[in-house]
């Protein structure tokens, strides 16, 4: 969940490590059954937090430095054309990799209440109180999160 909303691994590790010393810090005294929504919360919080001190920061470096011509570093296709199974993996990586732009263009909302019912399968109650909503809110969010992926996303999967 993290690192779609950074696009970053690194950042999302560091975002997720912040999440669970607050969650230890504030609610080590409640009982286990509320620690998941109590980490998303704080998860969510905290990516929150990382859009606004990553705002502030773009806005300062802002003047500092011009893109430069070059800077593109495209990745490497590693994959061998011949091997079997091929040409599956690699339209299963593309579908993967258009999954998560998809995910990153959805608002913030969107994007998480998606993220929290489908990929960590909490309910909607669960999801609510994670996201700090009402569980209407979430259902909304959630509906609207996929139509759009599957609007995005038909050239991928049928």
């Amino acid at each position: 969940m993290a690192r779609i909303a950074t696009g970053d691994t690194d950042e999302a590790l560091d975002v997720v490590q912040d999440a669970m010393m607050k969650l230890v810090q504030h609610y080590a005294d409640r009982s286990e059954a509320e620690w998941p929504p109590l980490f998303y919360r704080v998860l969510n919080n905290r990516i929150n937090d990382w859009h606004r001190r990553g705002a502030v920061r773009r806005r300062w470096m802002a003047w500092r430095r011009a893109p430069e011509e070059g800077d593109d570093h495209p990745e490497l296709d590693w994959h061998d054309p011949e091997a079997p199974g091929t040409e599956r993996r690699v339209a299963g990586e593309r579908a993967a990799e258009a999954l998560e732009r998809a995910l990153r263009r959805l608002p913030p909302r969107q994007q998480q209440a998606f993220m929290l019912r489908t990929w960590e399968g909490l309910d909607v109650a669960q999801t609510a109180q994670a996201m700090g909503c009402s569980a209407g809110s979430v259902k909304t969010h959630y509906s609207r999160a996929v139509h759009t992926l599957r609007e995005q996303l038909q050239d991928h999967w049928p």
